[in-house]
């Protein structure tokens, strides 16, 4: 009998078969909110862009509503808002892109509200499982600090999960999520 074949993944393939134009952009004319650019560059160990790679983004819109049902308040969502979207990393400055509203506090049934986050997926070549984290605002102190999810995280690495903005008038939310190594960003069980 021969020995089974190690697992290793495939591709990417992900410009041939999932990344369409305009996926990520979530806003429409009419949507409620800031609206923001959110943007960053996926990294390796080395710190080296990972220019095959692709972003998943899921949020909430600016009242913390998602529009899925299993949202109990879906039916209030902003239907000039999409909240899925997805980027690869090819864009200028190997980096991905997307036009996006910053989204609202969200309420937890037991009470306490979630701070404003964005839910994130990456999948990239060497990855059997996809890495999944959450973009929080480094501009947001007061709901970050009671955010659960978020302190659970211990202290000295809460930094890899905050979005910066950029000065300057338009609102560009900068991140860099680092793969591994030193600085390696915070990932979560899917």
């Amino acid at each position: 009998m021969l020995p089974q074949s190690p697992s290793q993944t495939v591709g990417p393939f992900f410009h041939d078969g999932l990344i369409f134009r305009g996926e990520n952009v979530l806003v429409r004319e009419g949507a409620r909110g800031e609206r923001i650019v959110l943007t960053g560059r996926i990294l390796d160990g080395q710190r080296q862009p990972v220019t095959d790679a692709m972003i998943e983004i899921w949020q909430a819109d600016a009242a913390g509503i998602y529009g899925h049902p299993s949202d109990p308040r879906s039916q209030d969502a902003d239907p000039a808002f999409h909240g899925f979207g997805r980027s690869d990393t090819w864009h200028p400055g190997d980096a991905f892109r997307f036009e996006t509203i910053k989204p609202g506090a969200v309420p937890q049934a037991a009470g306490g509200t979630l701070a404003p986050h964005v839910c994130v997926t990456i999948f990239a070549r060497g990855l059997l499982t996809h890495l999944t984290t959450r973009i929080y605002f480094a501009d947001e102190p007061a709901a970050n600090a009671a955010d659960p999810v978020l302190t659970a995280v211990p202290s000295a690495r809460r930094p890899t999960l905050l979005a910066v903005r950029e000065p300057g008038p338009a609102a560009v939310y900068r991140i860099d999520l680092v793969l591994q190594g030193a600085d390696e960003t915070v990932f979560f069980e899917p």
